[in-house]
């Protein structure tokens, strides 16, 4: 998988920004392998190509922080990609 360059935790803002655009894929894949009941060690490896036993703590901060804003995404997030963007 071609990871698009990302940061150890999403931006937080009250909106969809450019960043949890550019990552909807990542996130969809993250409540995906949640569901599944993935091992969190495997989902960072494959999606963000982080090795956890290199960076336990990274890797952890990497998986947790995107898939709280995945599911932000579910919760509200996802109301604002149906409105118009913002000027």
């Amino acid at each position: 998988m071609n990871v698009p360059p990302f940061q150890d935790r999403p931006p937080q803002t009250d909106r969809v920004n450019a960043y949890d655009e550019k990552h909807l894929a990542i996130y969809v894949r993250l409540l995906m392998a949640e569901e599944e009941g993935a091992d969190w060690r495997e989902v960072v490896e494959a999606l963000f190509g982080l090795d956890p036993a290199r960076e336990p703590d990274r890797a952890k901060i990497v998986h947790d922080s995107h898939l709280a804003r995945a599911r932000w995404m579910t919760d509200a997030g996802y109301q604002h990609l149906l409105e118009p963007p913002m000027q």
